[in-house]
């Protein structure tokens, strides 16, 4: 049992791109030691800026190929057929022997056993696996031709302690490695990892990512322990410094405090995503002027601090001279601007777009029973924070900063919340809109901008979304059942494209609204799966419901769920299966036509009309309920009707002689399904038994 181990030694490669070579090559490793029958019992990846490290453990040395008969064509088959095969198994006709088989007489030889090492397998497989890889961004340097994240320059290649020796491109394997990721003078043989993570740690470098995660999160909670303070949870900043870095050290720095004054997602931003900084909090949330870097060196002189601290400073200086320009300005002369910002080509300016935008909010206003005025004025104003300075340097604060000049400028608060939280959801499960302007606004944005894409026929593929319409259209879904309102969605969709219309923007897309059905259908389908809602009551809802109704819908089906397994369900799905399957049978051999007449004057027993009666009762009781209907109360009356159902089917007989009598049984077999159905579509429903 040996070790291989392998080092590539580059230029330092960005943090987005390590985790992926990190993942990808153990793939294509593991991969091919499995094809080749190759064990072992540990195989890792590890990184830091400048190395990628690949170890196996305890693998065989050699593997031992048995022989095999290897089929070829039919003894019949013409000659260029047994001419490919011993061309192509690189064998001789004196190699090949016939043999009877169940399907015919077939042509075969048998391979010789051989002893394979691994140490030669890895000469051939290292460079294709290298030369396969496929970065997302790669380059070329100097006259090489090799395309790799950045210059590469040397491989450390070892198993069993002796080198593999290989040339990739104009490099050649070795088993030694540059020590200093600087200067690149010194290097050092290695013939096992562990000596060679030993070497460097005493140097101060950390070779496993997670040793480094590990060590920065106890630093951090170290020193904001201490002193009673917070960050924010941001594991992907966490992964991003963390491969930055291999010789991790942590700083508290801090900046004036006169820049508090600055709205705190700008602080955030600016340290965060610019200079991946850790913004600290007090204990009450508040942002204070503290933050942790993480350096790759100690900062003995205190120098790195002082630099750190500088960079910050001249951010949020000029951060603070746009915020003070930008607020002052009236955002509703603003508006005019957006005639010069396009929205998309087809699709008209942003100024058209706020103008649509006004019109389909004033009827989503009347919807919510709230202020159409405001509605339209937040509809007004959205969109001119994309004509700030502050928004050209910090895209991702759109709709935030709008929100903020809005308050600024004395807008009703109302509406400042409806234009900072215009865009959410930003992620699957992110906040949603809550408060009535909100979420007028944030659906009439969205309603507008799915009917526009899809109008010039901008639609996503299963492979492709480059406009994230998937998100927009799930984030249309989650807003309205998860703030339990019923919006007349179909209607918005074909306002939402009259006004295109009406602009003059014509689409070339003639099933617009079949698409949208369907597209927002498929986003449907897959919210209730993600709430865990069973397969048959999905495809049972999806059958049966409308857009109009799409709250409603979804609480029907999300109830149904809960009790579905309990002897309430049990008894609702066995009663109507029993009825519909009946009735199916006797449909299916004809000569009967149902249309929807049952007369109770010709009942024969109290079976029949008990069960009619019950049927009156529950139609009497969904005439009776309004749009508050309690659907628990609705499952249960539906449950309770099982006694008299399966006291029907066991005392009548429903394929009486008599066709009078029997098309009136199944007239009040139907009658009762399709009173059932009024709350889902019961035939889609599994029973346990199915």
């Amino acid at each position: 049992m040996s070790e291989f181990f392998l080092e590539l030694f580059s230029e330092e490669i960005p943090a987005r791109l390590q985790k992926n070579l990190r993942e990808k090559l153990l793939e294509e490793f593991q991969k091919f030691f499995l094809e080749k029958s190759i064990k072992s019992k540990k195989s890792f990846s590890l990184s830091t800026p400048n190395r990628l490290i690949i170890v196996f453990e305890s693998l065989d040395k050699e593997i031992k190929i048995l022989s095999e008969e290897i089929k070829g064509p039919k003894t019949s088959a013409p000659d260029q057929a047994l001419e490919g095969f011993i061309r192509s198994n690189k064998i001789e006709k004196k190699d090949i022997f016939k043999k009877k088989t169940k399907k015919g007489v077939f042509y075969f030889y048998k391979t010789k056993p051989k002893l394979l090492k691994t140490n030669d397998l890895l000469i051939d497989f290292i460079p294709k696996a290298l030369e396969n890889y496929q970065w997302k961004k790669s380059m070329k340097w100097g006259e090489y031709d090799l395309n790799w994240g950045r210059p590469l320059k040397s491989i450390l290649s070892v198993f069993d302690k002796k080198l593999i020796n290989f040339r990739f491109h104009h490099i050649s394997s070795s088993n030694s490695t540059y020590i200093d990721k600087d200067f690149e003078e010194k290097k050092k043989i290695f013939k096992d990892f562990k000596s060679y993570e030993k070497y460097f740690k005493k140097q101060g470098s950390l070779v496993n990512q997670d040793k480094r995660r590990e060590l920065i999160n106890k630093e951090f909670s170290k020193i904001l322990s201490k002193k009673r303070l917070t960050i924010q949870d941001n594991p992907r900043l966490i992964d991003e410094v963390t491969n930055l870095v291999d010789n991790p050290n942590i700083l508290m720095c801090s900046f004036d405090k006169k820049f508090l004054s600055i709205p705190k997602e700008i602080l955030i931003l600016t340290m965060q995503s610019h200079q991946k900084y850790f913004p600290i909090f007090d204990n009450k949330g508040e942002i204070t002027n503290e933050f942790l870097i993480v350096t790759n060196k100690k900062d003995q002189k205190g120098l790195i601090k002082i630099g750190n601290e500088r960079v910050v400073d001249a951010r949020l200086s000029d951060a603070e001279f746009f915020w003070d320009k930008d607020k002052t300005q009236n955002l509703i002369k603003k508006v005019s601007k957006l005639k010069s910002m396009n929205f998309f080509k087809g699709l008209g300016t942003y100024f058209d777009k706020v103008q649509r935008m006004r019109k389909l909010g004033g009827m989503i206003s009347d919807e919510l029973l709230i202020s159409k005025e405001k509605v339209e004025l937040s509809a007004s104003i959205c969109k001119t924070d994309l004509t700030s300075e502050l928004v050209a340097e910090f895209p991702e604060l759109q709709g935030i900063m709008g929100g903020y000049f809005s308050d600024y400028q004395g807008f009703d608060k109302e509406i400042s919340s409806a234009v900072t939280e215009q865009y959410l959801p930003i992620g699957l499960d992110s906040k949603i809109p809550k408060k009535p302007f909100s979420v007028a606004l944030s659906i009439t944005d969205k309603i507008d901008t799915l009917v526009g894409f899809f109008g010039i026929d901008e639609k996503p593929t299963s492979s492709k979304d480059p406009f994230a319409l998937k998100r927009v259209a799930f984030s249309i879904i989650r807003i309205i059942i998860e703030n339990k309102k019923d919006l007349k969605l179909n209607d918005l969709l074909n306002y939402s494209s009259n006004l295109y219309q009406d602009q003059g923007y014509n689409f070339t897309n003639n099933n617009i609204q079949k698409e949208l059905h369907n597209f927002l259908t498929d986003r449907y389908r897959y919210y209730m799966k993600e709430k865990k809602i069973r397969f048959d009551i999905v495809d049972a809802t999806i059958s049966s419901f409308s857009f109009n109704k799409l709250f409603s819908s979804f609480e029907k089906a999300n109830i149904l769920n809960k009790i579905i397994n309990n002897q309430t369900g049990q008894d609702i799905t066995i009663s109507y299966k029993r009825a519909s399957n009946i009735l199916d049978g006797e449909l299916k051999n004809g000569g009967i036509e149902i249309n929807n007449t049952t007369d109770p004057g010709i009942f024969k027993t109290d079976f029949e009309r008990n069960l009619y009666k019950k049927i009156n009762e529950i139609k009497k009781y969904y005439s009776n309920i309004d749009n508050d209907e309690n659907y628990e109360q609705t499952l249960s009356i539906l449950s309770g009707a099982k006694k008299e159902i399966f006291e029907f089917f066991d005392n009548v007989k429903v394929n009486e002689e008599n066709e009078t009598l029997r098309k009136n049984r199944l007239e009040l077999i139907n009658m009762l399904c399709k009173t059932f159905q009024n709350f889902i579509n019961f035939q889609l429903l599994k029973t346990n038994n199915e």
